[in-house]
Formats: C-alpha cells, structure tokens, sequence
C-alpha cells in the first residue's frame, strides 16, 4: 500500500475548467460539491467576461462548465454564444433533468444550436440505483432527456454532436471496465428505451464533502481510503487530468482540480486568480497540489472527467 501521493507537475494547460455556481434543481447523495437548490453562490459577470480572454491568451483547447448546474446561471448562454466564432470544444457538465424546469425547455435546442459536448450523469442503468443516489424520479426523467437530445442528432456518430454518459459506483467501491461497462449501456438503453450515445465514462467517487461524510457515518470511509491505496496504479501519474487542466471556482480562484477546489486545497506556486494569469503570463511549470484523496484517481484503471486513464 502507498501512503503517501508521489508529486507530480503541472504542464502547459489544455482545459478550463469552471464552476459558475452550486445552485442545482438535485441533491444527489454523492455530489463532492455539495449542490442543492439551496446553493446560491455563482460566478459574477466580471469574472465570466475574463474567460474567452483567458481562452484566447493561453490557447485554451477545452472549456468544461460545471455546477451545481450550470445551465442555471442566468449568464450560461451568453457565455456560450460569446465564444461561438472560436475554435474551442465546450463541455456542458449536465444533469439531464434541467431540461424540465419551467423555463429551461428550448435548453437542448440551445445546446444543439452551439455544438455544446453533453456529458452527463446517468450513474446506472437501473431505476432503483440511479433514483436511491440521485432521488424519486430522476432516472425517468433522464432517459427523456436523453429522447430529446437524440432527437436533436445527439450521440449518433462519432462526427456529430457528442453525447457522453457518467457513471459512478452507488458503492464504496472501483469502477469496473470501462469498455465492458459501456457496451452494456449502449446495449441495454438501446433496447429498453431506443436511446443511443457516444462514450461511457467511469469515474471513482471522490471521498471528499457530501460523500465523505456519507461514509464516515457508516463506518466506511477508512476502508474506502484503505482500497484506493492498495489499488494505486503508477501508470496512471501519466495521464491525470490535473496536470493540463486549471480549475476555477464561482469566486475566479484558481486550483489544480475540481476535487481541490471543493475542499479549497491549493499549492504556494502558481496563479491564484484568473485576474492574475491575466496581468501576468504563466508557463504552468510547478508542482500539483495533491493529498490522500488524489489515490481516486489513480485507483485500478484511473479516474477522470473524461473517464479511465489507462
């Protein structure tokens, strides 16, 4: 077992990651972020008009908007349409049930209309498992959603708009493969419900916030710690989504990862705002701030936003 994370380094930057509020119509059980309709810290204007510059300054590949959700910051759109003429791929971090919230209904059209890449969480493919996490009636809900945005061409081809599903496990336990698990999605939506998408993604559940607090009051969460690091897989350090993305919280601070972001863990080198990699220019060139939890990441065949590592 490893007690202790190796350190790694940041490298030139590909990703963006923001988080422009913890407002969410959900509350699922193992949300890192502690979401709620409750939430409603969001990024300010000031700060969201600095990120197409952000973008065009350090050549920004990818921006990946998440929440809470996001769709519910009353900038959302006009974030998107301002970077409609770029050449830049733009991830909606979306709970598919948005789409039914009065006011949010020509919210896929939208979508659709700016090639916006939909990931979003669909954490089984069984009712009972996807509504014991997420609550009463998100699965049905969600497989509509789904109907809808195959309507609008979504996740029909690898060259057409990109539909991409999430799932973790309802346990405190590893992912399994991937590549296994996604052929059994793609089989069982298509013919239980006629729904099709592009790419599965598994991600290991973060025992940070909400989740570690779940765990720690079923006397789970030493044991869970205890499996991320017997399973730690070194070829993983490789390819963590850490050392080419900047994570950006509602205030415009700066960490390594979503997962820092939300205990508000961050090194003493580089940027701390995105005012600060405006006034200056950064190389990225420092070390990653990482501690126990980061063992999520690199547990078996790794964990990502963009799914397994290896």
């Amino acid at each position: 077992m490893k007690e202790k994370f190796p350190s790694i380094n940041k490298e030139p930057i590909e990703t963006l990651q923001i988080n422009i509020g913890y407002k969410c119509n959900q509350a699922c059980k193992h949300c890192h972020v502690n979401s709620s309709p409750m939430r409603t810290e969001k990024m300010s204007n000031e700060i969201i008009n600095l990120i197409p510059k952000i973008i065009d300054k350090y050549k920004i590949k990818t921006l990946d908007i998440t929440g809470g959700a996001p769709e519910l910051h009353p900038e959302f759109k006009d974030l998107i349409r301002s970077l409609s003429m770029k050449k830049i791929d733009i991830i909606d971090r979306c709970n598919l049930t948005i789409f039914f919230e009065k006011g949010f209904e020509d919210l896929p059209q939208f979508l659709a209309n700016n090639r916006v890449i939909v990931t979003a969480s669909l954490p089984c493919y069984e009712k009972d498992n996807v509504e014991l996490q997420r609550g009463f009636g998100v699965f049905e809900k969600s497989i509509n959603a789904i109907k809808i945005l195959n309507e609008l061409g979504y996740g029909k081809s690898k060259e057409g708009l990109q539909l991409n599903l999430v799932y973790n496990p309802i346990k405190p336990i590893l992912p399994p493969s991937q590549k296994m698990l996604e052929d059994d999605y793609k089989n069982i939506l298509s013919e239980k419900y006629g729904i099709v998408f592009n790419n599965l993604y598994t991600i290991t559940n973060m025992p940070i916030n909400r989740y570690a607090e779940a765990l720690k009051r079923e006397g789970k969460l030493d044991n869970y710690y205890k499996l991320l690091k017997e399973n730690f897989n070194k070829n993983n350090l490789n390819n963590l989504m850490c050392k080419k993305t900047i994570s950006v919280n509602w205030l415009g601070q700066i960490y390594d990862c979503d997962f820092n972001q939300q205990i508000n863990f961050r090194g003493n080198q580089g940027p701390k705002t995105l005012f600060d990699l405006m006034d200056e220019s950064f190389d990225f060139d420092y070390g990653v701030a990482v501690k126990d939890h980061c063992f999520a990441c690199t547990a078996g065949s790794g964990s990502s936003c963009g799914g397994t590592l290896t």
